[in-house]
């Protein structure tokens, strides 16, 4: 009985999803996207959103242990969420450290996956993991049903960027584990844009494809797209000489700072753009559009609302709070079989706005982007801030090099200290420029910290996400 129950809230899941699908839906077609959704009316994406609600609540509450645990340690029960407005009264956010206790309880998969053993063995697609960090990765089991949801929803992001059949593009993205490439390649490949796989290749080689091939698109990490540049220069070229002209970027904030964002555009003479999502929820959640930021217009990143509920949360105690105040990002993933999450936080710093986009969507819109996940906050002697806010600093240092370097110590007298490592040309005479970081850093987190100014070359190169904290506190 419990198992029919699981299986027909699947059938009503998917069957609610499909149906929600009006683009054309076939390859090679302009309307890809879908304006039907992309510029309706705020009630009209509040009803989506309920009536794919009514359905995924039953279907996660039969298919998985963890969230009817969950419910049952609540006091709910699936009628008890009836509306979006229900789900964030009723419905505490479920946290990282959530799923990691549950999947050391029940390894490898935990008990937060709707993918049964039967159901993986009939229709499974991939296996993705998390790439933080922190604890032990967790692994999520996707279905060919969700390698459908996410091409068609990937497609449109793309598609807002400005990415159309005559482009070609480059990807520079390894195609390990991790949902971020396989899910863009899959819409690329629905779009029937053509595109060259770098995965597996080193920078030379990648350069090397560049200046031979001239794909008018990259696809990589930002800190990638300096590096790659960098690369470039040294072979003798110049980026900017060989038609790129959009820079596809994620993994990293970069769009929501405006220094590093100038920097990578200049050296292409592209237009960046940027990808947001997350393994566990929403790997195809926030993307740039083609209204280009200026004096008078924020940098801002469309969520996808028809697929997946957003909201921001307070930082602590996880209440939910008004639009247009700063907080962490909540997702309700509304588009996928394997991961449907309710309420999952993703983490990152933005704010919230549901006034209109001149490109004529009307879903709600991360103002500034991303600027900080909360996994990444640096607390220096009860002084709190993010990478990012360092980042800002060295960016404002004319002819810094592109590498920097947080390091997170202990001095002799027991206290927290911060050393902030830079490369720069002019390093054997350093005073001034260490005087400027270390003004400049003060100015923006309010703290003391140590600079450091190296030969160039002297830093890691970043050839995946740039991992740009150490953290010499912590104990082996």
């Amino acid at each position: 009985m419990k198992k029919d129950r699981a299986a027909a809230t699947r059938r009503d899941w998917l069957k609610m999803v499909k149906q929600f699908r009006f683009d054309p839906d076939r390859p090679a077609s302009e309307a890809v996207w879908s304006p039907r959704l992309e510029c309706c009316s705020r009630d009209e994406l509040r009803a989506i959103q309920e009536r794919k609600l009514a359905a995924l609540v039953p279907f996660v509450y039969e298919n998985s242990a963890f969230y009817r645990r969950r419910f049952e340690l609540l006091g709910l029960i699936p009628s008890d969420i009836r509306s979006v407005e229900d789900l964030q009264r009723k419905w505490p956010v479920v946290t990282k450290d959530e799923m990691a206790q549950d999947v050391s309880a029940a390894p490898p998969y935990g008990t937060y996956t709707t993918v049964s053993d039967e159901v993986w063995r009939d229709n499974g697609w991939m296996m993705f993991t998390t790439s933080g960090s922190t604890g032990t990765p967790r692994i999520f089991r996707y279905t060919h049903n969700d390698r459908h949801m996410f091409t068609w929803a990937s497609a449109r992001a793309m598609h807002a960027f400005g990415i159309r059949r005559t482009d070609t593009l480059l990807m520079c993205s390894g195609f390990g584990p991790h949902i971020f490439a396989w899910t863009a390649q899959h819409a690329l490949t629905h779009m029937n844009v053509a595109w060259i796989p770098g995965g597996g290749l080193d920078a030379r080689a990648r350069a090397s494809l560049v200046q031979r091939h001239r794909p008018s698109v990259l696809c990589c990490t930002p800190s990638y797209a300096l590096h790659l540049a960098r690369v470039m220069q040294e072979m003798g070229g110049d980026p900017a000489m060989h038609g790129v002209r959009l820079i596809f970027v994620g993994g990293e904030p970069a769009i929501g700072v405006p220094q590093t964002r100038e920097r990578i555009e200049s050296l292409w003479n592209a237009r960046m753009v940027e990808f947001y999502g997350c393994t566990e929820a929403a790997a195809h959640g926030g993307y740039s559009c083609q209204v280009r930021a200026g004096k008078d217009r924020p940098v801002s990143a469309h969520l996808s609302e028809d697929t997946q509920i957003w909201e921001t949360v307070r930082p602590g105690d996880y209440a939910p709070i008004e639009r247009g105040e700063r907080g962490l990002t909540v997702v309700t993933n509304l588009n996928s079989e394997g991961s449907p999450q309710l309420r999952f936080l993703m983490g990152d710093y933005t704010t919230l706005d549901s006034s209109g986009c001149e490109c004529g969507r009307t879903h709600l819109r991360a103002m500034g982007s991303f600027v900080g996940r909360a996994d990444d906050l640096i607390n220096v002697r009860g002084v709190k801030f993010f990478p990012v806010d360092i980042e800002h600093a060295v960016r404002s240092i004319p002819g810094a090099g592109d590498e920097y370097e947080i390091v997170l110590s202990v001095d002799e007298g027991g206290m927290d200290v911060m050393t902030v490592r830079i490369e720069h040309a002019e390093h054997a005479h350093p005073a001034a420029l260490v005087d400027r970081l270390q003004a400049e850093i003060r100015t923006r987190v309010e703290i003391r910290a140590s600079a450091e100014v190296l030969v160039p070359g002297t830093l890691p190169r970043t050839e995946f996400k740039a991992r740009r904290v150490r953290d010499a506190r912590r104990k082996a």
